[in-house]
């Protein structure tokens, strides 16, 4: 029989054409095999004995059959009956030993290729993430990093395999008989042409099955999530949406029968390529016994040895398409791996001590993107990454990992120009502007998000590109309007800002937060599971957490974007009160959405399309009438009514 595992790999890759593979990256491939040496060493001795034992079978069936049986040897009989159970025994001591060396190696290149990938992904700015699809970086770290391995402990141990084993049997055969060894190979030329014919159609039912089981479960994690859910039961979309998913689960439906058909047949026809060359070296080698040139029991051996040949030769067949989409899986692991840091620590970067002043001295910025930074565009077959419509069903020919606009400021090609201002230790910083105005770009760059494209920024008057980024990250912290918490308790999202903080620093840090009580209440206290980004808790208590987060970790510069507008009354006054704590001695830049925090700020900057146009305190900027007026009467004058 023929083994399909080199074909049905060669289903499953990414790519409908062998990858060029070059001298260099075969050099950094094996690169990853050196701390393995000595377990690849192993394998391949184990290899070479394994291919001793396939031979050995044959041969005793033949000396069985033309001197044992016929010479009537009873001792003879039993010695070779009992090699023929030691050496399936042997043989799977020797398969076991070497699973477990190729799965040390599989799985040691798997650790280290993640290990690798997390770390560099760790290190790359926020730019990075969010011109770059989770699905793809997914795809990375899982499906790249196991073709990876492949490489190393399947594809190179499958060819190491199979040639020793062609060889091996090839010379073994020409020594029994070279005519009908000839006679043997000469359909290899026949399997290459079905696999081609068949081949090709049978790769696109497979990719186009993968695409519609990817669209299938693509539309499940859309309407089966908890945001997808509630939307269509507000919408009254059920029935709706059952229609939908049975097409789809139809769809795999047929393509999967229409795989199934057309692999039996495929097989089917590769058995019949298979049995015309069995018959020849049958009826051959029959004539030759017939004509006294041949033994029956070399018929018998021939017989043995041909199944195993021709899986080895159509294993060495298929093994330049094997190898080099390996490869692929290889290049796109070094793909991250190789890519710059734009956000990158300096070697002689200096620890921050203090770090409670902040200046910015003519800053400018702008999103326009090196494509040298972000990953390459990749077509991976039944990945739900790839369904661009999910409902609908549409192709968007401009892929998704395209780049596009952050936020609404970066639709402009300078999102900040010539900003400059001063917060010394403890003054509160109050930005306030239009929607776009670059208030939320402003704050990214204060914790090195992102590095100014011109200008500089100091922090106790030490350019931010000189400090360490682990003292920077010390220093400063923030809480964004959308805030996120991990899939996880109570406790150790609060953690997170300072991993052995006591029981008693985390009360005093919630009750500053206004969100002790509250949680005090919940069943489970502080070990109450928040859900996925703490959906179980309404937009005031997840914000408060987030505060209290912050309080935790102590900074000595805070950036908040203080995002009330959405809340009730109750919540907002509990954050309104939460937040005069928290910037309490700090020195606090805060994007201002309430009236109160703006009267309580030392420096209001207003900005506009990137620009600060005016800046001072409240009345003053009042009596100037300009920008900072409008914004008064059109979102703050009402509060003052209110109170």
């Amino acid at each position: 029989m023929m083994r399909g595992g080199g074909f049905f790999r060669s289903l499953r890759s990414d790519d409908s054409k062998p990858q060029k593979v070059t001298r260099e990256l075969l050099l950094r491939v094996l690169a990853y095999a050196r701390p393995y040496w000595g377990h690849l060493g192993g394998m391949l001795a184990l290899i070479l004995v394994s291919s001793g034992l396939a031979l050995v079978g044959p041969l005793i069936f033949r000396h069985m059959i033309d001197t044992v049986l016929p010479q009537g040897d009873l001792d003879g009989l039993q010695m070779l009956a009992l090699a023929l159970l030691l050496i399936p025994v042997f043989g799977a001591t020797v398969g076991v030993i070497q699973r477990r060396l190729n799965s040390a190696v599989g799985e040691g290149v798997i650790y280290d290729l993640r290990v690798s990938l997390f770390g560099k992904l760790q290190r790359m700015s926020l730019r990075f993430f969010t011109n770059t699809r989770i699905g793809e970086l997914m795809s990375r770290l899982n499906n790249d990093v196991v073709g990876a391995q492949n490489a190393i402990s399947n594809t190179i141990v499958n060819i190491i395999t199979n040639f020793v084993q062609a060889v091996a049997i090839l010379a073994v055969m020409f020594s029994l008989q070279w005519q009908l060894t000839l006679v043997s190979v000469v359909i290899l030329p026949l399997f290459l042409l079905v696999a081609r014919l068949l081949g090709e159609r049978l790769r696109e039912i497979a990719r186009r099955a993968m695409d519609a089981n990817a669209a299938m479960n693509a539309h499940m994690n859309e309407t089966l999530s908890i945001g997808g859910a509630l939307l269509v039961k507000l919408f009254g979309r059920t029935l709706e949406e059952e229609t939908r998913f049975r097409q789809r689960a139809a769809d795999v439906r047929n393509l999967g029968i229409e795989r199934a058909l057309f692999g039996s047949t495929f097989f089917a026809i590769i058995g019949l390529v298979s049995a015309v060359g069995t018959a020849l070296v049958y009826g051959l080698g029959g004539f030759y016994v017939i004509q006294g040139d041949f033994t029956v029991g070399t018929i018998v051996a021939f017989g043995a040895y041909l199944g195993t040949l021709y899986g080895a030769l159509q294993g060495l067949a298929t093994a330049p398409v094997d190898f080099s989409t390996s490869m692929v899986s290889f290049e796109r692991v070094f793909e991250i791996i190789d890519l710059p840091l734009e956000i990158e620590e300096k070697p002689d970067a200096i620890a921050l001590e203090g770090g409670s002043q902040l200046e910015f001295e003519n800053v400018s910025f702008n999103y326009r993107l090196d494509q040298s930074l972000l990953l390459s565009e990749v077509k991976r077959y039944g990945s739900m990454d790839n369904i661009t419509a999910v409902l609908s069903g549409q192709v968007d020919e401009k892929r998704a990992s395209d780049p596009q606009p952050e936020s609404v400021s970066q639709a402009r090609e300078t999102a900040l120009s010539q900003i400059s201002f001063r917060a010394d230790p403890g003054q509160l910083v109050a930005l306030v502007g239009p929607s776009g105005a670059g208030k939320t770009t402003t704050t990214y760059l204060i914790p090195r998000l992102y590095d100014p494209s011109e200008g500089v920024i100091r922090l106790d008057g030490h350019d931010l590109r000189d400090l360490t980024l682990d003292s920077l990250a010390r220093a400063i912290g923030m809480v964004t309007q959308e805030n996120y918490l991990f899939h996880d308790t109570i406790r150790t999202n609060l953690v997170y800002a300072r991993p052995n903080a006591t029981q008693a620093e985390i009360e005093t840090a919630t009750r500053a937060a206004n969100i002790h009580n509250f949680i005090m209440e919940l069943p489970e206290g502080y070990e109450t599971i928040v859900g996925e980004r703490g959906y179980r808790l309404s937009g005031g208590e997840k914000q408060r957490i987030a505060l209290a987060r912050v309080i935790l970790k102590d900074p000595r510069i805070l950036v908040l974007d203080e995002a009330t507008s959405s809340l009730d009354s109750e919540s907002e006054a509990l954050i309104q009160d939460a937040l005069k704590r928290v910037m309490a001695g700090r020195t606090s830049i805060v994007i201002a959405h309430r009236l109160s925090t703006i009267l309580a700020a030392d420096l209001i900057l207003v900005m506009d399309k990137g620009k600060i146009v005016e800046r001072g305190r409240h009345d003053d900027l009042l009596k100037q009438g300009g920008l900072y007026a409008q914004l008064y009467e059109t979102q703050f004058s009402g509060e003052r009514v209110r109170s």
